[in-house]
């Protein structure tokens, strides 16, 4: 399998769920603006997806997908298919009473995860019913993650890259359709993720009949197999906790601070999880079972050049990306957001925290390509000790910049966490011998710098003075916009075809 067509494929129908991301928050700033509904929502919203990351993306994927793939190499396709049976019944049982217990916990979820709202009783209750009408999300996610993880070890990419697609139709289609019938109300959005969510699992379903690995019911505790997913989510679930309780602790932070900064930590994040998803998860999800396939083969050198070449298109494509975030701060946020209910002081407030998040892209991504090197062989406790110490850098980081900087204090805290998490991923990989490095890193670096400097001195000159994207209307501010993502991808790769970089350079196959 050709990788780089892989990522390519994986890219493009995640950068189609990023486009429709941004028009469904773009739809929601405008109707919405950034408030009280609007935090309530996010704050509710964000409990699910950080359990999903947890138990579904995080803790699961990472022990589940090398074991499949170890299947999938040396077992034979009746042993597989039980495996897939037996753990996807007892995660289904899991998903259940975990999704009852968070619904009547409620309350107490909301009184942990964002304390300040208890000074607002409105407020408090109205994330309290956003949460139970948004909680059964993490149930059909998990499945889907399930499936994602099946499909992806067999070679199909593209179906679980498109399947977010489903869940920012299901917001668009609720904002435009369903919110006029309601009065604007923001429990139109609650339901929609709750729709979201069942549509993304009935859309994976005939692409795992196809394969003949559609699980059935069929609970076996008895089974090798999971017993040894369950010992290495253990520390996995772990260890992923600690990333996202980092996030949750921002937001306990967040609601202290004025009203609308939950809301402005979130816009700014969505515009950093572009890149994150389009690259970073595009990344991870194919290369870990690629890793996981040659750890199994004992295969060192093609495991080393898996990596490298991860690293490699990285830094050539999170580099500029995180540099045009920073430049193009303000165009980015007016271009997508500034309309309706979305005030100047939303869009400076929004900008700051972009601002502060950019300085941590790279990292953020890096992460996504060094932490399967280690969940591939199995290996869930190198990265837990290295989670554990970045969450108490980041809180000390917190506490210093959340007094000058605010809400993009608690940005930035997170940016430059994720530098020192991949920084200490990279540092155990070589400490441990098992990645080296490929020639040429030096003079490849110097050119990608070389073109990123030529990309950011162009899109400053062409961006022009912030106020006056503040002036725009809609048609000349996105034909804008788009003119300075163009002009600058342009400069930035002819620059890189200049200095003698090829598309050929990055050609990858590999074997599933």
């Amino acid at each position: 399998m050709n990788l780089l067509k892989a990522l390519a494929t994986v890219g493009s129908m995640t950068f189609l769920s990023r486009i429709l991301g941004f028009v469904r928050d773009t739809l929601i700033a405008r109707v919405f603006g950034a408030g009280v509904e609007t935090d309530a929502f996010f704050v509710a919203f964000k409990i699910p997806n950080l359990l999903r990351r947890i138990s579904a993306e995080g803790a699961f994927s990472q022990a589940f997908v090398p074991i499949l793939a170890e299947y999938k190499k040396q077992r034979s396709i009746d042993e597989t298919k039980a495996l897939i049976n037996h753990v996807a019944t007892l995660l289904g049982l899991f998903l259940v009473v975990i999704t009852i217990l968070g619904m009547l916990a409620a309350p107490w979820v909301v009184q942990i995860s964002a304390p300040g709202f208890a000074a607002d009783q409105a407020k408090f209750d109205l994330t309290v019913e956003l949460l139970r009408i948004t909680f059964p999300y993490i149930f059909f996610i998990s499945l889907v993650s399930l499936a994602g993880g099946v499909l992806n070890t067999y070679g199909n990419f593209s179906v679980p890259a498109m399947t977010p697609v489903w869940l920012n139709l299901s917001f668009i289609a609720a904002v435009l359709l369903v919110a006029p019938y309601f009065d604007h109300s923001v429990k139109v959005l609650g339901w929609a993720v709750f729709v979201g969510g069942i549509a993304q699992l009935i859309y994976q379903i005939p692409y795992l009949r196809r394969l003949g690995l559609f699980p059935r019911f069929e609970l076996n505790l008895k089974d090798e197999g999971v017993w040894r997913i369950l010992k290495l989510m253990g520390p996995a679930i772990f260890g992923v906790s600690i990333a996202q309780i980092s996030l949750l602790i921002n937001t306990i932070f967040a609601s202290f601070l004025a009203t609308g900064s939950v809301s402005w930590l979130y816009y700014a994040d969505r515009l950093m999880e572009f890149p994150t998803g389009v690259l970073g998860v595009a990344l991870g999800t194919i290369l870990l079972p690629s890793l996981a396939k040659s750890y199994a083969d004992k295969a060192d050198d093609e495991y080393s050049q898996l990596l490298d070449w991860g690293l490699r298109l990285t830094f050539i494509l999170a580099l500029p990306a995180a540099v045009a975030l920073a430049v193009l701060s303000v165009p980015l946020v007016t271009g997508l957001f500034h309309y309706g209910a979305f005030s100047a002081l939303d869009v400076e407030m929004t900008r700051q925290a972009l601002m502060a998040y950019s300085l941590g892209l790279l990292g953020l991504i890096l992460v996504k390509v060094l932490a399967p090197a280690f969940y591939s062989r199995q290996n869930i406790k190198t990265p837990v000790k290295i989670a554990l110490f970045t969450l108490a850098s980041t809180q000390v980081m917190n506490l210093i910049f959340i007094g000058p900087l605010k809400h993009a204090g608690l940005a930035l805290a997170i940016g430059l966490g994720a530098c020192m998490n991949a920084g200490l991923l990279y540092f155990y990989l070589r400490k441990a011998n098992v990645y080296k490095p490929q020639a040429g890193w030096y003079s490849f670096m110097a050119k990608l710098v070389i073109a990123v400097g030529s990309m950011a001195f162009v899109l400053h000159f062409a961006a022009g003075p912030d106020a006056t994207w503040m002036t725009y209307k809609l048609l000349p501010k996105l034909v804008h916009l788009l003119i300075l993502l163009v002009l600058g991808s342009m400069t930035y790769f002819l620059v890189l075809w200049v200095l003698g970089i090829r598309v050929k350079d990055f050609i990858k196959r590999s074997a599933i």
